[in-house]
């Protein structure tokens, strides 16, 4: 799977389809059924060994390539064949429809034999939960799940030096990848309430703000990177969704990027279903991105 923009679309869409089909995911980070469709493209992806090429484009920032498409909602797939698109569907589709939807179109190949389901760990206490992370980064320092779970555990146990520790050799890359943009975000809240002293003053201060001027989009901020910090997760989106309400561009998308990166914190990882199911979404995460979506499409 590779992020394309308009920058190297030529290269990894048109040119690529060439030689090996292309199919296009357009997706966005706030979109529920994206974020259920994504890992069954990249399972399917695998598992047909290279008779196609899997690319992703994110609709909020490259906007462009979605009018190019008449994107009109998300997810939608697109699949390029000799730098033209032949055929396409929207929705977050189960594997089974997927596979249908590519084999009317791929050569045909052999998958390659599905995965066995790993054991059931037999000691799930927060400890052992954490030791079996910190053994998975360690055998696997470019496992992204593995370090964005093991740092996201350190932070909610409120061991904040040792996740500091864990995400060091990763934090020149929160431009490229958005989950440790989501991790550094939530550790410069904790930086941020730690810097106050008074604690409650502070807190009070923020409160006060907001009842003189609602617009004070500053405030609001400040006081959700403080509820952040709490990992009070549902106050803070509240508060940051009041300032996507009045002005969803506000400070270069700052509301939009730390609301989105709430989202990613609070989600769980999800749980093994069988082949061709989609797992559940938690109701509260599904909620929370879709009130964003209907702020941000409106």
């Amino acid at each position: 799977m590779i992020d394309v923009t308009i920058a190297n679309f030529e290269q990894e869409v048109i040119t690529a389809s060439m030689t090996t089909p292309v199919l296009i995911d357009f997706w966005a980070p706030w979109c529920g059924p994206c974020k259920s469709l994504g890992p069954i493209l990249e399972k399917v992806e695998a598992a047909y060994g290279g008779r196609f090429k899997l690319v992703k484009i994110d609709s909020d920032q490259e906007q462009q390539l979605g009018a190019a498409f008449g994107i009109k909602s998300i997810p939608t797939c697109i699949l390029m064949v000799n730098g033209q698109p032949v055929d396409g569907f929207t929705g977050a589709l189960p594997e089974g429809k997927v596979k249908e939807f590519l084999d009317k179109h791929l050569p045909p190949g052999e998958e390659l034999p599905a995965e066995e389901e790993p054991a059931l760990e037999a000691d799930t206490s927060p400890e052992a939960v954490l030791e079996k992370l910190r053994q998975d980064v360690a055998k696997d320092p470019a496992n992204e799940n593995a370090r964005f779970e093991l740092v996201k555990a350190l932070l909610l146990d409120g061991s904040d030096d040792d996740a500091k520790v864990a995400f060091a050799p990763v934090i020149a890359q929160t431009a490229a990848v958005r989950r440790f943009d989501s991790l550094k975000r939530w550790m410069d809240a904790i930086d941020f309430v730690a810097g106050h002293a008074n604690e409650a003053g502070a807190e009070a201060g923020f409160n006060a703000k907001i009842a003189a001027n609602k617009r004070d989009f500053q405030a609001r901020f400040d006081r959700a990177r403080w509820l952040m910090a709490q990992n009070r997760w549902t106050d803070a989106l509240d508060e940051l969704l009041d300032i996507l309400m009045r002005d969803k561009s506000w400070s270069e998308d700052l509301a939009r990027k730390t609301y989105i990166a709430i989202l990613d914190i609070m989600e769980a990882p999800k749980p093994k279903v069988a082949d061709g199911q989609i797992p559940p979404e938690d109701p509260v995460v599904a909620t929370y991105r879709r009130r964003l979506s209907s702020v941000v499409l409106s």
